[in-house]
């Protein structure tokens, strides 16, 4: 998996270009072109890391070491300092929304349980397609809550799979940014370009960690992150009041909805609560985990009950799923490790040996893992649902 540096790379510049300048006040010529060199690498690096932008990053690293070699050569002049990147254009931050397009595989099958939550975006999606009554509307925001691995972000992949919908997955890292504005563009760039493509089929914008986005403006929020609030509200009123057939649906999704923003609560009229699996739950997320093992020989009710008692999530219970498995695995398969010498197209010719899963595959499994869910969080979402949900 390749790992984003850009922001690292953006705050290694960003320290090297202020060094730069208290060097050149201070008249050290010497240090001013280390830092004017180390200024042109960082943004040859940024180059590679941020394809979408990389001709900028190329061009500004470019005047970078022209200032470095200035200095070297005793011709630099105090106006050729450089100030500051060029600000993106719409067309950099609309490519930078580009990228968050993803295609999901996930289906409903893929997901055991949540038949509610299912339905709803099942019947969100119907509701848009179908003729009906001007008053008829479906929803545009819908806000995912509860704790952690219970399969919100799930739910957003088996809706863009399953409808073939254009999926924006929006971390919030991916449109946060420290420098002024920027977010707020990006935040406009990702509204407008799922617009344009809801022209062919709908468009699910998923917003993971929500409360980040949308951080209560009670608190000791900058200004930035106001501004960019302000941008999402305007965003979703938007939606809420055009009169088109063209779907644009947000999904929020958060594990900790008392965080939010009163003002972006309003913009997501239907909250739905994300609660750990219930036994029978339990059990279709196990199968649904161990598709084509044999489960014949484990009591399945005994395993989910257990798995209630210790607060597993979804996330938690495919975690035993796959332990069980792997101890299966290992045991059918004394030195599997073995053939890893072997080239990986005679590797394909080979089948791995299975037998049916015992509960024996699940104790270990059941012993290790922990739930980070305390009975006390649970309580607390429980009573913001009561209050709040709907």
């Amino acid at each position: 998996m390749a790992v984003d540096l850009s922001g690292v790379l953006k705050s290694e510049f960003e320290k090297a270009k202020n060094s730069f300048e208290k060097a050149i006040e201070k008249g050290d010529m010497k240090l001013a072109g280390e830092k004017a060199g180390k200024c042109a690498r960082l943004l040859r690096e940024l180059a590679v890391n941020v394809p979408h932008q990389k001709a900028k990053y190329l061009d500004t690293a470019k005047k970078w070491e022209d200032t470095a070699e200035s200095i070297a050569n005793g011709s630099f002049k105090q106006k050729t300092v450089i100030k500051d990147e060029q600000e993106p254009t719409e067309e950099e931050f609309e490519s930078q929304i580009e990228a968050l397009i993803s295609s999901s595989e996930v289906t409903w099958d893929d997901i055991g349980g949540l038949d509610e939550p299912k339905h709803l975006l099942m019947e969100t999606v119907v509701i848009a397609a179908l003729r009906k009554p001007e008053g008829i509307k479906p929803w545009r925001g819908i806000l995912l809550f509860g704790p952690p691995g219970t399969g919100k972000t799930l739910l957003a992949a088996a809706a863009a799979g399953s409808l073939g919908a254009t999926f924006f997955n929006v971390g919030a890292d991916k449109v946060l940014s420290k420098y002024y504005g920027e977010t707020s563009k990006l935040i406009g760039a990702l509204y407008e370009t799922a617009t344009r493509k809801a022209s062919k089929s709908p468009s699910i914008v998923f917003m993971d960690e929500f409360d980040a986005l949308s951080p209560s403006r009670s608190g000791d929020v900058s200004e930035a992150s106001r501004r960019a609030l302000g941008t999402l509200l305007t965003q979703l009123d938007g939606f809420r009041d055009k009169k088109t057939d063209r779907l644009v649906l947000t999904l929020a999704a958060t594990n900790t909805p008392w965080d939010l923003d009163d003002a972006c609560l309003s913009r997501f009229p239907r909250r739905i609560y994300i609660p750990l699996p219930d036994a029978k739950a339990t059990e279709a997320i196990i199968k649904v985990q161990s598709k084509g093992l044999d489960l014949s020989r484990i009591k399945l009710n005994m395993i989910a009950e257990e798995c209630v008692r210790k607060l597993y999530s979804g996330r938690d219970i495919a975690y035993m799923c796959q332990q069980a498995t792997w101890a299966m695995i290992r045991e059918e398969n004394k030195n599997l490790h073995k053939l890893s010498a072997l080239p990986y197209e005679e590797l394909r010719n080979k089948s791995l040996k299975t037998r049916p899963l015992e509960e024996a595959d699940f104790e270990s499994a059941l012993e290790s893992i922990k739930s980070p869910v305390t009975r006390e969080v649970l309580e607390k979402h429980r009573q913001w649902a009561d209050e709040f949900g709907g």
